[in-house]
C-alpha cells in the first residue's frame, strides 16, 4: 500500500522480554521488512523512535515508478533504511507505459535499492484492471529473474492467478509473500514455491484465526515480520498514533505467542532471514 503524506512517529518501547524465568532482560533485534516511511513528515523521529524500539534496518517499499523514483534518493543517507523499485496493482493501469524506468533505477541506485516491489494483482479493488495488473506484474517478476533481486508480491483475492502467473514466468529465488493473509493451504502453497511469508499486524486481529493457523504452520526460518506501516497497526497498541516501525515488536511478539516459542528466537530468526533475504549488512557472505 502507498503512504498517506504524513504519519505519526511516536514510538513504543520495544516489548520487554528475557529468559522464561524472568530473571534477566535480553535484547533483541527487529527488521521491518515492510514499510512506508519515505513519505512522513518526521522522518528522522520515524526512524529515531524504531532505532529505540530495537529496529535495525528497514525496507521502504515503492508503490508507483514515481515513488521508485523519489524514494531511493530520499532515503538513501538515512541509516537503516533501504528503498525498493516497484509497481503496485493499484498502479497497474497508469504506470504500465513507463515500467520500463524500474531497470533503470536498478541501475542509477546499485547500492541502496534491495529488491523489486511491492507487485502483484489485487482483485478486491481492482484499481486498474485486471489484464493492466497480470502484465504489469509478470514484468516486475521478470526483473526480478534478471537481476536476481528480491521480490515482493501483493496479493488480495488473487491467489489462483498469482501462483499461475508465478508458475509461467518463474519464481525469484528469493520470493516474499507481504502482508501474508491466507490460510494453511494458501501458505502451503508458498512454501512449495520456496518462497517467504512476511507477516503484518493482522496476525493480531481477533479476526485472523486462518492467518494464526498458517503461522503455526510455517517454519520459523521462513517467516518475517513487518509493519506495513503507516497501515495495519497492531491490536494490543491503543494509542491514537498510526502504525510505524516501532511497532513491529509487537508483530514479532504475537507470532512468538502463536508458535509458542520465545521471542528472542523469533527475533534473531526473521531479523537473520531478513537479512539475508534483502542482502543487508551482517548478513552471511
Amino acid at each position: 500500500m502507498a503512504p498517506d503524506a504524513a504519519f505519526g512517529s511516536s514510538g513504543a518501547p520495544a516489548p520487554v522480554v528475557g529468559p522464561a524465568d524472568g530473571t534477566a532482560e535480553a535484547t533483541v533485534e527487529w527488521i521491518d521488512n515492510h514499510c512506508h516511511v519515505a513519505g512522513s513528515s518526521d522522518l528522522a523521529g520515524v526512524v529515531s523512535a524504531a532505532a529505540a524500539a530495537g529496529v535495525v534496518a528497514m525496507v521502504d517499499v515503492a508503490c508507483s515508478v514515481e515513488e521508485s523514483e523519489q524514494h531511493p534518493a530520499l532515503l538513501a543517507e538515512v541509516p537503516n533504511v533501504w528503498s525498493t523499485v516497484g509497481v503496485h496493482p493499484h498502479e497497474a493501469g497508469p504506470d504500465e507505459p513507463r515500467l520500463g524506468r524500474l531497470a533503470e533505477l536498478l541501475d542509477e541506485h546499485p547500492d541502496h535499492v534491495v529488491a523489486v516491489g511491492e507487485c502483484g494483482l489485487d482483485y478486491f479493488y481492482e484499481h486498474s484492471p485486471r489484464d493492466a495488473q497480470q502484465r504489469v506484474f509478470a514484468a516486475q517478476v521478470q526483473l526480478a529473474n534478471e537481476r536476481d533481486l528480491p521480490l515482493v508480491i501483493h496479493t488480495r483475492d488473487a491467489w489462483e492467478d498469482t501462483f499461475s502467473l508465478l508458475a509461467a514466468e518463474g519464481v525469484p529465488r528469493r520470493t516474499v509473500f507481504h502482508c501474508f493473509t491466507g490460510g494453511p493451504a494458501e501458505a502451503e502453497r508458498c512454501l512449495e514455491l520456496g518462497a517467504v511469508l512476511s507477516i503484518s499486524g493482522i496476525v493480531t486481529y481477533s479476526s485472523a484465526g486462518d492467518l494464526r493457523e498458517a503461522v503455526a504452520l510455517t517454519p520459523l526460518e521462513r517467516l518475517m515480520v513487518e509493519t506495513d506501516s503507516p497501515y495495519l497497526k497492531p491490536s494490543q497498541v491503543k494509542d491514537k498514533g498510526r502504525n510505524r516501525p516501532a511497532l513491529v515488536p509487537y508483530v514479532g511478539q504475537k507470532v512468538a505467542s502463536v508458535k509458542g516459542l520465545p521471542v528472542e528466537q523469533v527475533a534473531a530468526a526473521t531479523t537473520a532471514r531478513a537479512r539475508e533475504f534483502f542482502g543487508l549488512p551482517g548478513a552471511p557472505a
